[in-house]
C-alpha cells in the first residue's frame, strides 16, 4: 500500500534552561512509513516521545534533524494544506458555542456556506450519536460526550490523516470501550489514516492494525508488532489467546526498556519510618 506518513531519520533535542546538560534528546533516529488508511497505536512509557513524534507528524514542532512527508509533501504544507484533523486528551470545545456550532468550526473558519457547513455537522453528529445533542452546550455533556464531539470536529474538513493523542485518557473504563467501538466504526466508515497514541497496551492492541513499542532516553522505536486481529472487532477479543500474547509480549517490552525498577529494600524503609510516626 502507499505510504501517506514517510518519517526518516528524525531526531528532536530540546535546549532545556536550568539543566546541567543544557539539552535533552527526545527522539533520535525514528524511521517509520504508515500506510493509506492504516491504524497504527503508538504505545510506550511516560518520556519515550511519542507525543512529541504526533506533533511532528502534525506540524506542531519541528524536527532538529531529519524529514517527515505526508501525502508526498513536507509535514508543513500538508498542515497548510489541512490534511489533517488532530484530537487531544482534552477536547477544547468552546462552552459558548452548542454543539453545532463546535463541530462546524472549521468549516466556519474555511468559508463555507451555513447551509453546507450545518449539513456536514448534522452528519458528523449522527456518525458519533450525538444528533439529539446539537443544541446542548459542551458544559452540559459527559466527558466520552465531549470527546465526541471533538472527533466529529476532527472530521469536518474530511482530513486524510487523523492524529490522536491520548484521546481517551481522562475517561472511565466503560466510556472508554464505548469510545474504542466509536473509533473503530469511525475509521471503518470514513477511512482515515489514523496514528494513536496510548499509554494502555489493551487500548493500543485492540485499536490498531500494527503497534508501535518505543523506548526512553532517547525516545527510539523499539519493536513494531503486527495486531493477529480481523479488521471487524469486539470487545470478547481481547480474552482470546492470540490478543493476550501480543499484550504479553508488548508488556515484557515496554518492562525492558523503561529502565524502571521498584527498590523493595528502600519502600520496606519508607513503609516502616511511616509505621513508626504513626
Amino acid at each position: 500500500m502507499t505510504a501517506v506518513v514517510e518519517i526518516s531519520g528524525v531526531s528532536k533535542v530540546f535546549e532545556a534552561r536550568g539543566l546541567a546538560a543544557g539539552r535533552v534528546e527526545a527522539l533520535a533516529d525514528i524511521d517509520l512509513s504508515v500506510a493509506t488508511g492504516e491504524f497504527v497505536s503508538l504505545i510506550g512509557p511516560s518520556g519515550c516521545g511519542k507525543s512529541t513524534l504526533l506533533r511532528i507528524v502534525g506540524d506542531l514542532t519541528s524536527p532538529t534533524t531529519g524529514s517527515v512527508s505526508v501525502n508526498g509533501k513536507p509535514a508543513p504544507q500538508a498542515r497548510l494544506d489541512r490534511d489533517y484533523g488532530m484530537v487531544f486528551q482534552a477536547p477544547i470545545l468552546f462552552d459558548w458555542r452548542t454543539v453545532q456550532a463546535n463541530v462546524e468550526l472549521p468549516l466556519e473558519i474555511n468559508g463555507t456556506s451555513k447551509a453546507e457547513r450545518g449539513r456536514r455537522a448534522a452528519d458528523h453528529l449522527a456518525l458519533v450519536e450525538l444528533s439529539d445533542f446539537a443544541n446542548h452546550y459542551p458544559w452540559q455533556l459527559s466527558g466520552g460526550m465531549q470527546q465526541r464531539v471533538a472527533i466529529a470536529r476532527a472530521l469536518m474538513g474530511r482530513p486524510e490523516i487523523l492524529l490522536m493523542d491520548e484521546p481517551f485518557g481522562a475517561l472511565d473504563a466503560q466510556t472508554r470501550e464505548v469510545m474504542h467501538d466509536l473509533i473503530r466504526h469511525v475509521h471503518a466508515l470514513e477511512k482515515p489514516t489514523i496514528a494513536f497514541v496510548t499509554h494502555d497496551v489493551e487500548e493500543a492492541i485492540y485499536l490498531g492494525q500494527r503497534v508501535v513499542v518505543m523506548a526512553p532516553q532517547p525516545g527510539r522505536i523499539d519493536t513494531i508488532h503486527e495486531v493477529p486481529l480481523p479488521a471487524q472487532r469486539t470487545q470478547e477479543m481481547k480474552h482470546t489467546p492470540e490478543f493476550l500474547a501480543l499484550k504479553r509480549e508488548i508488556l515484557e517490552r515496554i518492562r525492558e526498556t523503561s529502565g524502571m525498577k521498584t527498590d523493595f529494600e528502600l519502600l520496606e524503609r519508607l513503609c516502616n519510618a511511616a509505621a513508626q510516626v504513626a
